[in-house]
């Protein structure tokens, strides 16, 4: 079967005064009808470049130089943007970190949620009106039919992003992006959105993409883990092997990182920083910071290759690396 979502071999490149920064660097991963996928590393490994890229909501300056987004077969990164609207919203929506920025401050929010389902659906404005106070219902806002005639700055953060989601949600999409959407909220509420996002992917079988710091969101929400640094892919898998176990150091070091309220360990740090996507050294980007690093890392490619149980890693020394693990989740 055609997956939902393939991206191939994806390049971005942002031009800069400094030069060109390598942002995304040969991404390649599938989703499937219905599959929830965690994309996580630290700021800057490429994440939300990557989310942005699939439906080319790029920044100033920033460029698909390479690869390809096929959505069920076809390639967003040749469509025109007349055809890439058709796509937008009503195929493929996203959620943004920060709903103060991605929602209009002048505008009711009832009214943008209602814009989908005229523009997409052929609603009429009335009808997408009842529909918008519906859809407030649904993601838990009281007094739905107060707050859609509510601007954005009169509503709290977490009914922000709730109205965020009732937008992405409005034309039943296929497929839903989500770049850090919990970030900013307290934890009661995060909790909140990410059962809704649950319950919404579940009930109307669309695929999911979370781009998160967080493990334990991740470990949550989704079914699949990729992990990425310096604009790479180097492990991916299903997200209860790779957490267990996992065969990247790199990822290693993120669950080392993690508290763990059940266990008195001292986190441990991973060394060094992360490293220039403008002057890129040759061989493993992680080997200046990693442990198990020897002088085979140090020149040479390192793609994903296959271990175990649906497991890719891009370390040569993945067996070292899941000796060292100890069921750090």
């Amino acid at each position: 079967m055609t997956p939902l979502l393939e991206v191939r071999d994806l390049q971005v490149q942002i031009g800069t005064a400094r030069g060109v920064v390598h942002a995304v660097d040969g991404v390649s991963f599938t989703l499937d009808e219905g599959q929830t996928m965690g994309l996580v590393g630290e700021s800057g490994s490429g994440k939300t470049m990557t989310l942005r890229s699939i439906l080319r909501l790029l920044p100033a300056g920033a460029r698909i130089t390479g690869g390809q987004v096929l959505y069920r077969g076809e390639d967003l990164t040749r469509m025109t943007e007349r055809q890439l609207g058709g796509i937008r919203g009503r195929r493929i929506s996203m959620i943004f970190q920060e709903p103060m920025s991605a929602l209009n401050p002048v505008m009711r929010v009832g009214d943008q949620i209602a814009e989908g389902p005229v523009a997409h659906l052929g609603y009429s404005k009335s009808r997408a009106r009842r529909y918008a106070i519906e859809l407030l219902e649904r993601v838990g806002i009281p007094d739905a039919t107060r707050r859609a005639r509510s601007y954005p700055h009169e509503l709290s953060g977490g009914m922000r992003q709730r109205v965020m989601i009732a937008i992405a949600v409005s034309c039943n999409p296929d497929l839903i992006l989500c770049d850090e959407p919990t970030t900013a909220l307290d934890v009661t509420i995060q909790d909140q959105i990410l059962e809704l996002l649950r319950e919404l992917c579940t009930s109307t079988g669309a695929g999911l993409v979370y781009v998160t710091h967080d493990l334990a969101v991740v470990a949550e929400t989704c079914q699949a883990l990729t992990v990425m640094y310096a604009g790479q892919i180097i492990e991916s898998g299903p997200v209860d092997g790779l957490l267990r176990e996992p065969r990247h150091p790199y990822t290693l070091g993120l669950l080392r990182s993690v508290p763990d309220i059940d266990e008195r360990r001292e986190l441990t740090a991973i060394p060094g920083r992360p490293p220039s996507l403008i002057s890129r050294l040759p061989g493993c980007p992680f080997h200046p910071r990693c442990s198990l690093a020897g002088e085979e890392c140090r020149s040479g490619d390192f793609p994903l290759r296959p271990v175990a149980d649906g497991r890719f890693t891009a370390c040569i020394h993945d067996d070292q690396c899941a000796a060292l693990n100890t069921g750090v989740r």
